[in-house]
């Protein structure tokens, strides 16, 4: 059975993919920065959910969980870098390191905490992926198209943090050849990362990270791509 890791996953986009990864027969550990919510998450899960304490900015809460995973002897053959903030809408003058420090140690370095101390259970699987959940808004190429919606918007912070978060993917991917590491935008879906304003319902939402997590074995299966439910995303 595939074991996979999701954090933030005791609600929105997190807690949806968990449903379809059981689904599909994977064992879930819902990763919440709360243990109350990550217990009540997997118990909303079935029995084929479990539990995990991880605050991705605590590197000592992400140590732990990881020794944690790493005792219960099913190793991991799934990362999904799901947790995130948005930081609220700062205007460029306000804009100051702090806010954007803040974003950054989240979505961004955040990834890398996890990444990190988990790569020695994904480099003993047979099939070790990690799936980053980036958005839109960190393309360069759409916040340079006036076609596209993502150019008229301005959300340095967030914009930052998550197109940051692609590059790692990239480095990643050429570092770790043996895995899959892939970055997908969701697209903009209502949860409460946007106060339920996004167009989309959850179930659309998770369709590119759902697939990323489902890749099949062998070094035919993509790494180092940017895609949402439509197909590519440009960097």
């Amino acid at each position: 059975m595939t074991t996979t890791l999701i954090t933030g996953a005791n609600k929105g986009l997190g807690f949806e993919t968990a449903r379809q990864l059981i689904a599909a027969g994977h064992t879930v550990y819902v990763g919440s920065r709360d243990e109350g919510n990550a217990q009540q998450a997997a118990e909303a899960l079935g029995p084929n959910a479990r539990p995990l304490l991880i605050d991705i900015t605590d590197e000592a809460s992400v140590q732990a969980a990881a020794e944690s995973v790493g005792k219960a002897g099913d190793g991991l053959d799934v990362l999904i870098n799901n947790a995130g903030i948005a930081g609220g809408s700062i205007a460029p003058i306000d804009t100051t390191g702090d806010s954007l420090a803040r974003l950054l140690d989240t979505n961004t370095v955040g990834a890398v905490r996890v990444t990190h101390a988990f790569l020695p259970l994904l480099l003993r699987s047979k099939r070790g992926l990690v799936v980053n959940v980036s958005s839109g808004l960190g393309s360069i190429g759409w916040a340079t198209d006036p076609s596209r919606l993502e150019s008229q918007l301005v959300l340095l912070n967030y914009a930052a943090s998550k197109a940051a978060l692609n590059m790692l993917t990239v480095q990643y991917a050429k570092a770790f050849p043996q895995l899959r590491i892939n970055v997908v935008d969701p697209g903009y879906t209502a949860t409460d990362l946007n106060g339920h304003r996004g167009t989309q319902t959850v179930e659309e939402g998770v369709v590119a990270i759902v697939r990323a997590a489902t890749l099949p074995e062998g070094d035919d299966a993509p790494t180092g791509t940017f895609t949402n439910a439509d197909g590519p995303v440009p960097w």
